[in-house]
C-alpha cells in the first residue's frame, strides 16, 4: 500500500499528502475526545498570543524562570501519541492546492470505489491517520470521517487519491 496520497485534479498546485509525520503536526486532533464530546476547538494564533502574553507578564515580574513540570510533560504526550487515535481536518490540505474558480466537488478516490462531496463540505470532514498509536496500515494510509460521527463506524477507507473537479 503506498501512504502517500496525492491531490490533482482542478487545482493550481498538484500537491501530495504524507499521513505518516502527521503525528508530529500541532494541527492534529485527537478523536476519541473529539468524538466524545470533551475537544475544544482552539485559534492557533489567539491560544499562541495568550501564552506569549502570559510568558511575557511573568518573566516581567518574576524574572526566568523554568516551569518543573517539563519532563512529566513530555512524558504524558509521548505516551499519548503511543496510544491515542488521531486525525486532522481535510480543508486545510485542500485549499493548499488552490482549486480553480470551477472547481465545486472533492472526489475521494479508493480502491474500492469513488466518493464525491460538494465542496460546501469540506468543514466537515476529518482524516483520521492512527488508530490507538498505529498508522493505518491494513486498510489505509488515512480514513475519511464526518465530524457529526455518522460515518465512525464505516469510513471510507482505503484511500488512493483526492481529486477535485
Amino acid at each position: 500500500m503506498e501512504f502517500i496520497i496525492p491531490i490533482k485534479g482542478e487545482v493550481k498546485f498538484n500537491i501530495t499528502l504524507d499521513p505518516t509525520v502527521w503525528i508530529f503536526d500541532d494541527r492534529r486532533i485527537d478523536l476519541d475526545e473529539f468524538f466524545s464530546g470533551k475537544y475544544e476547538y482552539k485559534d492557533e494564533l489567539e491560544e499562541y498570543t495568550k501564552v506569549t502574553s502570559a510568558h511575557w507578564s511573568r518573566e516581567i515580574i518574576e524574572g526566568a524562570t523554568y516551569p518543573p513540570t517539563l519532563k512529566t510533560e513530555k512524558k504524558y504526550e509521548r505516551t499519548k501519541v503511543l496510544t491515542s487515535t488521531f486525525g486532522v481536518e481535510l480543508k486545510q490540505f485542500i485549499l493548499n492546492a488552490e482549486p480553480l474558480k470551477n472547481a465545486t466537488i472533492l472526489v475521494v478516490e479508493t480502491s474500492e470505489g469513488d466518493h464525491s462531496f460538494p465542496f460546501t463540505e469540506l468543514d466537515s470532514l476529518l482524516l483520521k491517520f492512527s488508530h490507538k498509536g498505529k498508522p493505518l496500515r491494513e486498510d489505509g494510509p488515512v480514513h475519511v470521517l464526518k465530524k457529526d460521527g455518522s460515518n465512525i463506524n464505516n469510513p471510507i477507507k482505503y484511500v488512493t487519491a483526492f481529486r477535485i473537479e
